[in-house]
């Protein structure tokens, strides 16, 4: 359960005595061992400890014959099994946790069944070593029962507890589920052969039939169909997908036939990734289960010594006999004390909460993203490749007096294609599809966020904005005019300069990504205030932010310019939430309280951030954000739960209400509230995914009139 204790098998954390979870669970339909070992210990001690309860309870009916010692002697028998065999793990947990200076709930329990059974087992063996108070109806008072019964029902609350927790790793299996265990791979004959998944290599060509799932990554080669992209963007709509178009792993063919050629295979696969994030993720551990952790550790030794004080004011101060109500008030309280809860409280709306994000194509890295992302009051947002495609197209190129389009474009290309840059891409594709011949651009040197500059066919080239230029001292007023009608259409201008003089400039269009306005419009009825950072010039950006509803606009920033802007918000008392998807953008997504990537921005900048949008669609923030409020109000509800059972449970396993109501809670009813608040503590969390699966649940046919 706790992130930093790793084993090759099965095993019990040191830390908090719970059952290790696997890293990676399995489609393969395994066995929990430990659930199977408490299973056949419940089952076949069960009935021992009904029949010593029936006798303690009901002994003098049910076996009227039996001498009262001789009963004892009876329960002994029947209660040793229970305790000694199917209590026998969490005894040795209790021991381990005292060995290792880790107080746990095993502490608790297994110091509470000891001290009841032991007490008993002395009594039974040598009654006559306590004292004639000790003494009623002929024997001294034996508490077996309590012993077995605190352990048959910490046994019922295991196998509860593993069951559910079972379940927990139901959304990594739904995403292994995803990819086929097979692929049709086109053979360099032309015929087709099935192959494993794991035998599927770069460069291989597959075939996807209708209604398949698409194997690996790769680019479609021939064919067209419309795919399911559901588990990358949580949208039902599928995509078109015709030659040279991208498909990923995992998802869903729907009525075409297509031919692809496989580029990323096994664990470089989006599917692939987006599994070991997820487990990443399930493994961490957010601050507010840390300081439960903290808390947990001292409450134990805080029961300890309640538990020791509440056996001596008892003996002292309590009604015959006061011994004998100390002892049973002592384990009552170490049983019901038990911090299982506490420890459940946030791993367990993590796990769920985690693999619910990433069947909506949202991939948080850790626990901590999860409680930092509803916090965030501010978010910064990129413009190109997150408001906007990311594929911008070349919409007209102006050329300065001397100059001609073709040979501003064929310059700027020729630099461009060592720019992984999107506007870049664009630029290189548009002299493509004109026929220009591009020549090998040498000295190329990248200035981060605004432009590039290198040697051409002989020529010293730079292209970039503004402030590019005029680092590189080309004037650029004769464009200006033209440059600024541009940006007030929304265009984006890169100016290109050769030889020292400007030379022209390329104007690039790019559209909005669909459902952007009302996504910031949902995000700021959520409480975030947007503001944009954009490398554009401002008029650009400015026309972009009023289509968007955006008020706050900082256009021509560089990247330490939006690391400025991050920097100054914070230190305005805002957390910050950082949006983007370029190189670019990675610094201000570390630098913020929570970065975002876009799933279809460079690797540099999703390494970069917290949270992931796997399909770049910027509506998967407001589903982030929604199930990152739910997670964390989920983890409260448990984490109060938790500490209001304990504040009230102790004091009246203490007997506090005993002068007022000669109620005294026993041993058993201890175990048994002990075990329920783990249990509910469990399936309060599952109801994250509960939200889930309604959400997806069709609705009723309309009843005919």
């Amino acid at each position: 359960m706790h992130p930093e204790i790793r084993q090759a098998g099965p095993g019990i954390c040191p830390i908090c005595g719970m059952a290790l979870e696997p890293e990676m669970p399995s489609l393969e339909d395994e066995d929990d061992p430990e659930l199977i070992d408490f299973g056949r210990r419940f089952r076949w001690t069960l009935p021992l400890t009904a029949a010593v309860f029936v006798l303690a309870m009901f002994g003098h009916r049910v076996a009227p014959g039996l001498a009262p010692a001789a009963r004892s002697w009876v329960e002994l028998a029947l209660s040793a099994p229970v305790v000694l065999w199917a209590g026998w793990p969490f005894l040795a947990r209790c021991v381990r946790s005292i060995r290792t200076l880790t107080p746990n709930m095993w502490t608790l329990i297994g110091i509470g069944v000891s001290m009841a059974f032991a007490y008993s087992v002395v009594a039974t063996v040598a009654p006559q070593a306590f004292p004639a108070a000790f003494h009623e109806h002929g024997r001294v008072g034996v508490y077996f029962e309590a012993a077995a019964v605190i352990v048959s029902l910490t046994l019922l609350g295991q196998l509860m507890e593993l069951r559910a927790r079972g379940r927990t790793s139901a959304a990594l299996k739904s995403l292994l589920a995803l990819a086929p265990k097979t692929a049709r791979r086109v053979r360099e004959d032309g015929g087709e052969e099935d192959v494993p998944l794991a035998h599927v290599h770069v460069g291989d060509r597959l075939r996807v039939r209708p209604g398949e799932r698409v194997p690996v990554d790769g680019e479609v080669l021939e064919g067209r169909s419309n795919v399911d992209e559901s588990m990358l963007t949580g949208e039902p709509v599928p995509v078109p997908k015709t030659p040279g178009e991208r498909v990923v792993g995992g998802t869903q063919n729907g009525t075409g036939a297509l031919l692809m050629r496989a580029d990323q295979v096994g664990s470089r696969t989006v599917l692939a990734q987006i599994v070991q994030l997820v487990a990443q993720a399930q493994r961490s551990r957010a601050p507010m289960q840390r300081l439960a952790d903290r808390v947990a550790r001292w409450f134990v030794i805080g029961v300890l010594l309640t538990a020791v004080a509440t056996f001596f004011a008892w003996g002292w101060f309590g009604p015959p006999p006061s011994w004998t109500h100390g002892l049973l008030a002592a384990v009552s309280v170490l049983i019901i004390a038990c911090p299982c809860a506490l420890g459940l409280a946030t791993p367990m709306s993590i796990m769920v909460a985690t693999g619910r994000a990433a069947r909506s194509g949202v991939l948080f890295r850790d626990a901590e993203a999860i409680e930092a992302l509803p916090r965030a009051d501010v978010l910064v947002v990129d413009k190109t490749g997150t408001l906007t495609e990311g594929r911008p197209a070349v919409r007209e190129v102006i050329a300065a007096e001397g100059a001609s389009e073709d040979d501003v474009l064929r310059l700027a290309a020729s630099l461009d294609q060592a720019s992984e840059h999107p506007l870049a891409e664009a630029i290189v594709a548009e002299a493509r599809r004109r026929g220009l011949a591009l020549a090998h651009a040498e000295e190329f040197e990248s200035s981060t966020g605004i432009g590039v500059r290198g040697r051409v066919d002989g020529r010293d080239v730079v292209l970039g904005n503004r402030a590019l230029m005029a680092q590189a001292g080309i004037a650029t007023q004769a464009l200006d005019a033209a440059a600024e009608a541009a940006r007030g259409e929304g265009g984006s201008v890169v100016l290109v300069g050769v030889d020292g003089r400007a030379a022209g400039m390329v104007v690039l269009a790019d559209p909005l990504r669909a459902g952007a306005a009302q996504t910031l419009q949902g995000l700021r009825a959520s409480g975030l205030r947007v503001v944009m950072a954009s490398g554009d010039g401002e008029t650009t950006a400015r026309s972009v932010a009023a289509g968007l509803g955006i008020d706050e606009v900082h256009g021509e920033v560089r990247p330490e310019d939006k690391v400025g802007i991050v920097r100054a918000l914070q230190a305005q008392g805002r957390r910050v939430a950082m949006a983007g998807d370029g190189i670019n953008d990675a610094p201000a997504l570390a630098a913020a309280d929570v970065g975002i990537a876009m799933g279809t921005g460079t690797d540099v900048a999703i390494s970069s951030a917290q949270v992931t949008l796997v399909g770049g669609d910027l509506r998967g923030l407001l589903r982030a954000r929604r199930i990152a409020t739910e997670a964390v109000r989920n983890m409260k509800q448990n984490l109060g739960f938790a500490l209001v059972y304990n504040a009230l449970g102790v004091p009246l396993a203490a007997g506090v209400l005993y002068p007022a109501t000669g109620l005294l809670l026993s041993p058993m009813a201890a175990a048994l509230a002990m075990s329920l608040s783990s249990v509910s503590v469990i399936g309060n969390a599952l109801r994250l995914g509960a939200k889930d699966r309604a959400a997806q649940r069709p609705e009723p046919p309309a009843r005919a009139a």
